[in-house]
């Protein structure tokens, strides 16, 4: 089976933190933020390309019991893969926003093959891996063909 990640959900407390940190640091675009502020949708997302999303689930909606499975602190880390310009863009932002990188840059297997990879986490301490492709396993081809 081969098939696309169309999104992840992230549950959120400090949703503006949140939207802080994924629109002006990361510079991902945002998706029924507007529409979720005026209260017409339950939660805002973010989009990483024509495929994927994140969604960020505001508190009101994962404590509720009885939803499908247990909510919590159950994502071990997502990882975004971004041409190299773009990757060296986003280390200065995230040193400039004094967000530390724990671990990297180094070497890390992942869709694509080998890549330059960083770990650093968002506000609610989501641990976000972000990585460039280079050589054969270059990105630039896999984020024209999504």
């Amino acid at each position: 089976m081969k098939c696309l990640m169309d999104h992840i959900v992230l549950n959120v407390s400090d949703m503006e933190a949140m939207l802080d940190f994924y629109l002006r640091l990361l510079e991902l675009p945002p998706e029924r933020l507007e529409a979720y502020r005026e209260g017409k949708v339950p939660f805002p997302s973010v989009r990483l390309g024509e495929d994927t999303i994140i969604d960020f689930f505001p508190e009101k909606i994962w404590a509720r019991q009885g939803e499908a499975g247990p909510c919590g602190a159950h994502l071990n880390h997502f990882c975004l893969a971004l041409e190299k310009t773009e990757w060296d863009k986003l280390a200065e932002r995230l040193k400039k926003g004094g967000v530390a990188i724990e671990a990297g840059p180094a070497e890390r297997w992942g869709a694509y093959g080998t890549g330059i990879s960083i770990y650093f986490r968002d506000p609610e301490n989501n641990l976000i891996e972000a990585r460039y492709y280079r050589g054969e396993g270059d990105c630039k081809q896999c984020l024209l063909d999504s």
